[in-house]
């Protein structure tokens, strides 16, 4: 519930054209064998509708060059240096113009009405279950939650029962508002990218409960962020000097354990070319082992240069181990591959 980020939304949306869509995914599964990547070919498609209301006067904003246009500058190239002065000034001069033709949104009932929507205490939490406790215990359910007290958002967790019950118990895991700010000139807080869990086989098939996480964060709330592994049982960062998965220069990232002590990770590799995609995405993925840097990882899967990305993650779910690999093609067009991990031994692969 950032009053900043609603604020920002909403002056957006005012100036925006609005899209609805729906997508459809139907599939086709080859299997090859328990050892091997299997093909999934998924194609997303979308009929999208837009709507635009008439309003004021264009803003500065507005241009008559299009992609492609010959012989003419694109005269906003200089976006794409996005923290630079210039860019940072241009964002000025648009706010104040759209403020300035459509108003303050923060002024009006619809933003006073959906802020105390967002800041109630009566919203009902989402959880996310994870594991079953190895001593028969209860599992953990987790939940991220945002209030007025709460801007930035606490990570938190309790049981079945308390959350069943009138006044539920909730431990805070980790409070986004108690970290030292970001280390930038362009940020000054830390915007909540998510969690992924160390799922590991327990007794009776089951998945245990999760002691690490690798925590997502993202300074501001740009597309890049920082990872960090937590412990669960203590509720502390691990640092790379105690054995702890760390990755302290925000970039655009994807990560998650394929075992306790590796991680499947793409990201911007330092000292190596072409590890992105043109769309500024993780291309490359490596194999990284616990405790030895980020560039003695191995690399074990490549997409292509013009792909939106490319990812691999592996996880456990009822004493099975599955693992994937994804290349997005387009913004509509992914390609899957699977595998079972149960009988494979992924230290040579």
């Amino acid at each position: 519930a950032n009053k900043m980020h609603l604020k920002s939304s909403l002056t957006i949306s005012y100036a925006s054209l609005f899209f609805a869509g729906h997508y459809s995914s139907p599939s086709t599964t080859k299997f090859v064998s328990s050892f091997a990547f299997l093909p999934i070919s998924t194609r997303f498609t979308s009929a999208m509708a837009s709507s635009s209301k008439h309003g004021p006067a264009p803003l500065p904003m507005r241009s008559s060059y299009s992609p492609g246009s010959a012989g003419v500058a694109d005269p906003h190239k200089f976006l794409e240096d996005v923290l630079s002065k210039e860019s940072l000034s241009w964002v000025d001069t648009q706010n104040t113009a759209c403020l300035s033709a459509l108003g303050d949104p923060t002024k009006t009932k619809d933003y006073e009405r959906i802020l105390t929507a967002l800041d109630s205490k009566d919203k009902i939490p989402h959880l996310s279950q994870m594991g079953v406790d190895g001593d028969g215990g209860d599992e953990y359910y987790y939940n991220f939650w945002q209030d007025d007290t709460h801007v930035q958002g606490i990570w938190r967790r309790t049981s079945l029962e308390s959350y069943k019950s009138e006044n539920p118990q909730w431990t805070t895991v980790l409070d986004l508002d108690a970290l030292a700010p970001p280390n930038t000139d362009t940020a000054s807080t830390w915007v909540w990218h998510g969690s992924t869990p160390l799922h590991e086989k327990g007794p009776q098939g089951l998945t245990k409960r999760p002691d690490r996480a690798l925590i997502a964060l993202s300074p501001g709330g740009s597309d890049a962020d920082i990872t960090r592994e937590i412990n669960l049982e203590t509720e502390q960062f691990l640092s790379a000097e105690e054995g702890g998965f760390e990755l302290l220069t925000a970039a655009k990232t994807s990560a998650s354990y394929r075992t306790r002590d590796e991680l499947l990770i793409g990201t911007e590799f330092e000292g190596e070319e072409d590890t992105m995609t043109d769309s500024g995405y993780p291309r490359v993925i490596k194999s990284w082992k616990r405790g030895t840097p980020l560039s003695s990882a191995t690399t074990i899967y490549e997409g292509l240069k013009s792909d939106i990305a490319a990812a691999q993650y592996a996880y456990e779910d009822r004493g099975y181990k599955h693992e994937f690999r994804m290349r997005q093609v387009t913004f509509y067009t992914s390609h899957y591959e699977y595998r079972s991990l149960n009988k494979l031994d992924t230290s040579e692969t």
